[in-house]
């Protein structure tokens, strides 16, 4: 049962990436008058926001088909998903931390929650010994 729990969180944490993808790119707003990721402290100085939005948008596509597969690889029990899924959470929390705008403001729409979450995944990952 914690398998398929665990499965299932990993496949929709990826999900949500594909949410932020689809804001960066601007398919759509999760919120209205949402802007993530403009003014990234690193890549909009570097790149702009128009860049820095395309990039966003694949590395968090990419992000969410690693939790994807790591979660269907533990549904299929291969031995590469804990790699894959600690390498998943590591890749997603940069991601966050590089296209942050700096400020402590509405950190949630920021991808915040997204690292606390990603940090409770490579802890639980690495404790966490799968049964049967």
């Amino acid at each position: 049962m914690q398998t398929i729990i665990m499965g299932i969180f990993l496949i929709l944490h990826g999900l949500v990436h594909l949410l932020y993808a689809g804001q960066s790119g601007r398919f759509f707003e999760l919120r209205p008058s949402m802007v993530w990721p403009d003014s990234s402290w690193l890549f909009s100085k570097l790149l702009g926001d128009e860049a820095t939005r395309r990039l966003a948008t694949g590395l968090l596509a990419l992000t969410a088909l690693g939790f994807v597969a790591s979660g269907l690889g533990l549904f299929l029990r291969q031995d590469w998903w804990r790699p894959a899924v600690i390498g998943s959470a590591v890749f997603s929390a940069v991601i966050f931390l590089l296209l942050w705008d700096g400020r402590f403001r509405a950190l949630d729409e920021k991808g915040g929650v997204g690292i606390l979450i990603d940090l409770a995944i490579i802890v639980v990952v690495i404790i966490w010994k799968q049964t049967s």
